[in-house]
C-alpha cells in the first residue's frame, strides 16, 4: 500500500496529460469532467498493460498517468505460440491466454441522484443500449515477487471512450514509476494491483470485483455516464464526454466461457451510488 501511494505522489502531475493525449488502452473519457470523485482519482502511478491484450478503445475515468503502448501481441506476456507454446502440462485456463472475444454488449442502466426535496436518493433515468465490445484474456500479470492470483488476466472494454455508457473491466494492473524511492535508493518500480477474484472451471466463469483501488487513485473498472455541469440542474447542460464512475465491490461477471465463445452477464453499481447497471455480452474468439 505504501509503495502505491508513493508512486501516486511521485507522478500525479502527469495524469491529465496522458489521459487527454489518448495514451490509454481501455475505455477512457471524462478529461473535462470534475467533481469530488474525479479529484480524488486524479493522481495515480503509471500503468503497464503487459499480459493482457489491450482493447480497441480507451478506458473511462480515474486512470493511470502513462501507459505502455506496446501492441496486443507484445502486451500479452508469452501468450503467443511463437513466444511460449502452451503445453499439455499447463492448466486448461492457460489455453485461453492470448484469446480475444469480439461481440456485442446489451446494457441496461439505472441512474440515481440526490435531488429530491428532502435530499434522498431517487431514480432519475433508465436507459438500455447496445455497444460493440471485446474481452481479452492473458497470462496473469506479475510485478516484483507478486503474481495475479487468477487463472488469467481479464480485460473487457465496451463502447467508444468519448461516449456515455462505455464500460471497462480490468482484473489487474501493474503500476510503474521511478526506480528510486523518495530517499534516492534503488527499488523495483512495479507494484501489482489486483481488482477481481476470477474463477474459471469447466467452461464456467465466476468473477467478482474485490477492490476498486479508489484509495490509491487507480480506478480502472468504470462506467462512463453523462453528468450535469451543476448537480441537480440538468437544464444547464451536461459535461461533454460523460463522467467516469468507478464500480463498487461485489460487481460480478459470470457465465459461459470457452476457447471459441463467451456468453457472460455482468451487474453491479458505482461507488457513488449513482449508477446501477447490467449487461449481457456475447462474443466469438478471433
Amino acid at each position: 500500500m505504501t509503495r502505491v501511494r508513493e508512486l501516486s505522489e511521485s507522478i500525479g502531475p502527469r495524469v491529465a496529460a496522458a489521459v487527454c493525449a489518448g495514451l490509454l488502452v481501455a475505455p477512457l473519457s471524462g478529461c473535462s469532467s470534475g467533481g469530488e470523485e474525479s479529484a480524488g482519482a486524479s493522481t495515480a502511478p503509471a500503468i503497464s498493460t503487459d499480459s493482457a491484450a489491450p482493447p480497441t478503445t480507451s478506458a473511462p475515468g480515474a486512470t493511470p498517468s502513462a501507459v505502455d503502448t506496446s501492441t496486443a501481441e507484445d502486451a500479452v506476456q508469452a501468450a503467443s505460440p511463437e513466444e511460449e507454446p502452451v503445453t499439455e502440462d499447463e492448466s486448461d485456463a492457460s489455453a485461453l491466454w492470448g484469446t480475444r472475444y469480439s461481440g456485442t454488449a446489451e446494457l441496461s442502466v439505472d441512474v440515481y441522484d440526490f435531488c429530491a426535496s428532502d435530499g434522498s436518493r431517487r431514480l432519475a433515468d433508465s436507459q438500455s443500449y447496445s455497444l460493440d465490445a471485446t474481452l481479452d484474456l492473458g497470462r496473469p500479470r506479475s510485478a516484483g515477487d507478486e503474481t495475479e492470483d487468477n487463472p488469467f488476466s481479464l480485460l473487457f472494454a465496451a463502447g467508444d471512450p468519448a461516449d456515455a455508457g462505455a464500460v471497462s473491466f480490468w482484473s489487474s494492473a501493474v503500476g510503474t514509476a521511478s526506480s528510486e524511492d523518495l530517499a534516492g535508493n534503488p527499488r523495483d518500480p512495479k507494484a501489482l494491483l489486483t481488482y477481481w477474484d476470477v474463477d474459471w472451471s469447466d467452461g464456467e466463469l465466476d468473477a467478482r470485483l474485490t477492490d476498486p483501488h479508489t484509495d490509491q487513485a487507480v480506478a480502472l473498472n468504470l462506467l462512463n455516464w453523462s453528468s450535469p455541469v451543476v448537480a441537480c440542474r440538468a437544464d444547464l447542460g451536461l459535461l461533454p464526454g460523460g463522467y467516469p464512475h468507478p464500480l463498487a465491490v461485489d460487481t460480478t461477471f459470470s457465465g459461459q466461457l470457452d476457447a471459441s465463445t463467451a456468453s457472460l452477464t455482468a451487474e453491479g453499481d458505482s461507488t457513488d451510488s449513482l449508477i446501477e447497471f447490467r449487461f449481457e455480452f456475447d462474443g466469438t474468439a478471433s
